[in-house]
């Protein structure tokens, strides 16, 4: 049977598919780069020394790391933004090894490891499920640049292997560097890391035909529902319990800074989103060019990066950052002007974390018209919390600013589909669903996935999308070709 020789629109296709895949390796490289040349400032701000720097990050690597664990209170601010930074960098690394084409599948996994690097991913617990999968790759001759992504994904489920290693209670414990390492814990974090390896691939695919494609963090139903079991039985059923995140330890971000780098990092974001706005306005002609026509895309299997290109995916990246940075500050602010509201957070190592987290789609679906009716969603659940409270009488359990509410949006601008396809009034039951179960998942998995937010998403879409199909409510709006 002859060959369909390609058409010059195949050829095109391929060509600005191999241009992209550079542009997102070179983007993701900036990403760590950023994030290390950060690291010296930091030092400077808070006076931190190069062997504190490194103690801190050693009691990073070693310290229990379940949601919500922040690393700034647990190492500080310099040995945090190591962390993710040396994080990235290995997944630079690994995308030219393998000679990955980097897409905006691999961009979205990449920064969630970036933005766990903040909260519960680290040097070491991240290794077994990566290891794992490309285990998996050379087992079932799958080539490894095509499922970097799943084995970025599989970190999800570090906090498992930080516990294996330094808290699983049946074991034998050695001092190894003044960390207390779990022997029987290591072979444990091996087979753990070869299992997960195995099944996450296979549970990815089918996840995310339960939620057609609604959710963006697709990986958080698969590995949610894959936590549920392993904490089950290695916890639940053996009767054991898993130890606690640990506190801040860090005197300085307590103290001195109140449990935020408010000024450090809204001034590292705002130079960061400024440069990625200003790097795309001058690769796209000096101009907004074509970004008006993704803000109308409704966000559903749809690839930005090869509808519009790079420089608007540049563009879109910096004004949507803008956009969650105003709304961090603005809700920041809300106990401030309200006393009546319970103390929230502000720039903690979780908050930044989720950050970059809600950027993860940025060249594949989010933008800040989709994901506004999500937000709106949460806001309108608050309001009524507040309504009820004052009415009854009791005390107000929450504001926007509670680390948990703050988690629960940013991984439910995920659902911004929904919103896209069916209108903003569903894009507003959308967020309200997430925001209503948003506290309640992680107890599912005990916190030791990170893509907790993305589990939540992905059960408001089982929740919304069967409702919404068994009413016949069609999407009103469609994408171009």
């Amino acid at each position: 049977m002859r060959e369909r020789n390609p058409s010059q629109q195949d050829i095109l296709m391929r060509e600005r598919a191999k241009q992209n895949g550079v542009a997102f390796s070179l983007f993701t490289l900036f990403l760590s780069l950023s994030l290390l040349a950060a690291v010296p400032v930091a030092m400077w701000v808070t006076g931190t020394d190069i062997p504190t720097l490194l103690q801190n990050l050693f009691r990073i690597c070693t310290s229990p790391s379940k949601l919500v664990t922040d690393y700034f209170g647990v190492g500080c601010l310099a040995s945090t933004l190591l962390n993710a930074g040396l994080c990235g960098l290995a997944c630079n690394l690994l995308i030219l090894i393998s000679r990955t084409q980097a897409s905006s599948t691999t961009f979205a996994a990449y920064i969630l490891v970036i933005a766990h690097g903040f909260y519960g991913l680290n040097l070491i617990n991240m290794w077994p499920p990566f290891i794992g999968v490309i285990i998996y790759c050379f087992a079932t001759k799958n080539p490894l640049r095509k499922n970097l992504h799943v084995a970025m994904f599989a970190t999800a489920l570090a906090p498992f292997i930080s516990d294996f290693l330094f808290c699983y209670p049946l074991g034998i414990f050695v001092n190894i560097a003044g960390a207390n390492v779990n022997i029987v814990g290591v072979a444990v974090s091996v087979l753990f890391g070869f299992g997960s390896g195995f099944l996450v691939p296979a549970l990815l695919p089918g996840t995310t035909a339960m939620h057609r494609g609604y959710n963006m963090y697709k990986a958080g139903l698969a590995l949610g529902i894959f936590g549920i079991f392993v904490y089950c039985f290695l916890y639940k059923t053996l009767g054991i319990a898993p130890a606690e995140s640990v506190g801040g330890e860090n005197a300085l971000y307590r103290e001195s800074f109140g449990h935020t780098y408010w000024v450090f990092m809204n001034v590292f974001f705002i130079i960061l989103f400024a440069a990625c706005e200003l790097l795309g306005f001058l690769l796209n002609g000096c101009s907004f060019r074509n970004y008006r026509a993704l803000l109308k895309c409704t966000g559903h299997g749809l690839d930005f990066a090869d509808k519009f290109g790079m420089p608007v995916c540049f563009i879109n990246f910096g004004v949507y950052g803008f956009c969650i940075l105003a709304y961090l500050n603005l809700i920041f602010l809300l106990p401030v002007l309200f006393p009546v509201l319970p103390d929230g957070v502000g720039f903690t190592g979780p908050t930044v974390g989720v950050t970059f987290a809600a950027l993860t789609f940025s060249a594949d679906g989010q933008h800040p018209k989709n994901v506004a009716p999500i937000v709106l969603g949460y806001v309108i659940l608050f309001a009524l919390t507040c309504g009820i409270c004052a009415v009854s009488g009791l005390d107000i359990p929450w504001t926007l600013s509670t680390q948990a509410y703050i988690n629960g949006l940013a991984f439910a601008t995920g659902l911004c589909p929904i919103a896209g396809k069916y209108g903003w009034k569903w894009g507003v039951v959308a967020g309200l669903v997430s925001a209503i179960i948003c506290t309640s998942t992680a107890a599912m998995h005990g916190g030791f996935v990170l893509y907790n937010g993305g589990f939540n998403a992905g059960l408001t879409a089982l929740i919304l999308i069967p409702v919404l199909d068994f009413y016949r409510i069609e999407p009103i709006h469609q994408d171009d070709d």
